[in-house]
């Protein structure tokens, strides 16, 4: 975590949250740790920072050689997977994302690749690659929610990546079906991501928390009562910039979660991380 704290997931265990928290080296390559810390009223402490990776980067030549990222955690039949965003380093575009899979037997402490390719990778109708997902079961389908590059957009100094989200389902958790389905696009002409997609199921309504961007990131907010058509409901997210700080010119990545009867939200602030992490409660 020499340079940015990233993408988040929480795990509540007990009286203890586990932050699983994307993190960058000095080299600008990320890897996936852990946080254990805890609330005692209003205070957030932290317990115990990992010193190791819960899972180093891919072999040379491989999707993940610069990077592991943007955590998402199931459980399946008695073992923890981690779906994750690995990415590539260079070319005309500067990177590459595709999402990963990997398997945990000592409950969430370390995880093995399920395989050293992509789980998501390039089709014809997605030549572009995959990044962020959310991922849950109901009765035996499994359902994913992931960011789908859409385009490349020359732009003057550095080429702009555009995505969206797209739904994708499987059998199995590995094998997965994408026919193309767009759940979230783009409000208007001057938004070009859509991306980081967050997912609740309760009240009888798929609540989705994502990313969007136009001139800087924002958190968004999207109801549905079928998992497949949204609405978008942006101005209830109850969460913007600060005026000053940390998170005064960029908030992004949310995770939402429940600890102590309350509701809480991680997010990241001003430079995609680099400014740190932040905890928001949700007002009763």
């Amino acid at each position: 975590m020499a340079t940015y704290v990233g993408p988040t997931f929480v795990r509540v265990i007990e009286d203890e949250i586990w932050l699983y928290v994307s993190g960058r080296d000095s080299q600008n390559q990320s890897r996936v740790g852990i946080v254990r810390a805890t609330l005692r009223g209003e205070e957030f402490q932290i317990l115990a920072v990992s010193r190791e990776p819960v899972m180093e980067l891919g072999e040379l030549g491989t999707f993940d050689e610069s990077g592991v990222s943007y955590p998402w955690l199931i459980e399946a039949d008695g073992d923890l997977l981690m779906y994750y965003v690995g990415w590539v380093a260079g070319g005309k575009n500067r990177f590459m994302n595709f999402t990963g899979l990997a398997r945990s037997k000592d409950n969430g402490l370390s995880f093995s690749r399920v395989s050293r390719v992509p789980i998501l990778d390039r089709t014809d109708g997605e030549p572009f690659g995959t990044g962020s997902c959310c991922v849950f079961r109901s009765s035996d389908q499994w359902y994913m929610y992931y960011t789908s590059f859409d385009r490349w957009d020359p732009v003057p100094g550095k080429n702009r990546p555009c995505y969206n989200i797209k739904l994708a389902v499987s059998t199995d958790g590995m094998s997965w079906s994408r026919p193309g389905r767009i759940v979230i696009g783009y409000k208007d002409s001057e938004e070009y991501v859509i991306s980081k997609p967050m997912l609740i199921r309760e009240d009888g309504l798929f609540r989705l928390w994502y990313c969007s961007r136009g001139e800087d990131y924002r958190i968004g907010y999207a109801e549905s009562v079928d998992g497949l058509q949204f609405q978008r409901l942006d101005d209830e997210v109850g969460i913007t910039v600060s005026t000053e700080g940390w998170d005064s010119q960029m908030v992004e990545y949310a995770f939402i979660f429940d600890f102590g009867g309350q509701r809480y939200m991680v997010y990241n602030g001003n430079q995609f991380g680099k400014t740190g992490l932040g905890l928001a409660v949700l007002e009763a």
